[in-house]
C-alpha cells in the first residue's frame, strides 16, 4: 500500500470512528433537561466562544440563512439563554449576543453531561488504550487546527 493509499484508509477509518463518538456525545445530551435542539446548542456554544458576535456573522458562520437564524435567536431570548448587547455604538442597528447566566449555566451543563459519558467510557478502556489516545492528542489537535 502506497503512504497515500495508507493516508486515506487511516481518513476513512477515523471518520468513521470520530462520528460514531460525536453520534453517541450527542445522544447523551439529546436527554438532557434542557429541552434544546442541537442547532440551538451549538449556537450557545458558538456565541460563548464569540461574545458579541452578531445574528448576520453568526449565520455567516453556522452556514444559516438570516431570517432563519434570527428566529433561532429569538428562540434563545425567549428562554432566557441569550440576550443582545448594548448597540454597536458606529453601527446603531447591530447589537452583540451573549449568553445569560442561565445560558451559561445550561451551556455547562450540557458540556458536563457530555464530558462524564465520555470519562466514564474512557475510563472502561484498558491502560495502553487510554495511552495510545493520550498520545494520538497531539496529532488530531494539529489536524484541527
Amino acid at each position: 500500500m502506497t503512504p497515500a493509499q495508507d493516508a486515506t484508509a487511516l481518513a476513512d477509518e477515523l471518520r468513521t470512528a470520530l462520528h460514531h463518538v460525536f453520534r453517541r456525545l450527542r445522544q447523551e445530551s439529546d436527554d438532557d433537561p434542557s429541552g434544546l435542539t442541537l442547532q440551538q446548542k451549538m449556537l450557545l456554544s458558538t456565541i460563548s466562544l464569540n461574545p458579541g458576535i452578531g445574528v448576520a456573522e453568526l449565520a455567516r458562520q453556522e452556514k444559516l440563512r438570516g431570517p432563519t437564524m434570527s428566529g433561532h435567536i429569538k428562540t434563545l431570548e425567549a428562554l432566557k439563554l441569550v440576550q443582545r448587547d448594548a448597540p454597536d455604538p458606529d453601527d446603531r442597528r447591530r447589537s452583540g449576543l451573549l449568553l445569560t447566566a442561565h445560558g451559561v449555566d445550561t451551556l455547562n451543563d450540557i458540556r458536563t453531561r457530555r464530558r462524564d459519558w465520555l470519562a466514564r467510557r474512557l475510563a472502561q478502556l484498558p491502560p495502553e488504550g487510554a495511552a495510545a489516545l493520550r498520545n494520538a492528542l497531539v496529532y488530531l489537535n494539529e489536524i484541527g487546527a
